[in-house]
């Protein structure tokens, strides 16, 4: 059994951002053993958040799943056409133009 199910990320991953919203998050699916695989890609590869990020993925998803990975991808690659209009909100709200 696998989901497609981005539910209990909201809330984390970038600092005062959503990742789902930022179009981090390209999927996640969750085995019958309740393993979740999150396949993320980051705004660039040189991104030094990624241990930030696994701690975060893992408080969001505590009790949730026995456990979890994250499947970094590159490709396809990030671009704000990935955002969503939550994501533009509080993007605006921090001053950015989107």
């Amino acid at each position: 059994m696998t989901t497609d199910n981005t539910a209990g990320l909201a809330g984390h991953a970038d600092p005062g951002l959503e990742a789902v919203d930022l179009g981090l998050v390209y999927g996640v699916t969750v085995s019958e053993d309740r393993v979740a695989t999150i396949d993320m890609t980051l705004t660039s590869a040189a991104c030094p958040l990624t241990d930030v990020i696994e701690d975060q993925a893992r408080s969001a998803l505590d009790g949730l799943v026995a456990d979890f990975r994250i499947n970094w991808v590159w490709l396809p690659p990030w671009g704000p056409d990935k955002i969503t209009e939550d994501g533009r909100e509080q993007l605006r709200a921090l001053g950015f133009n989107v």
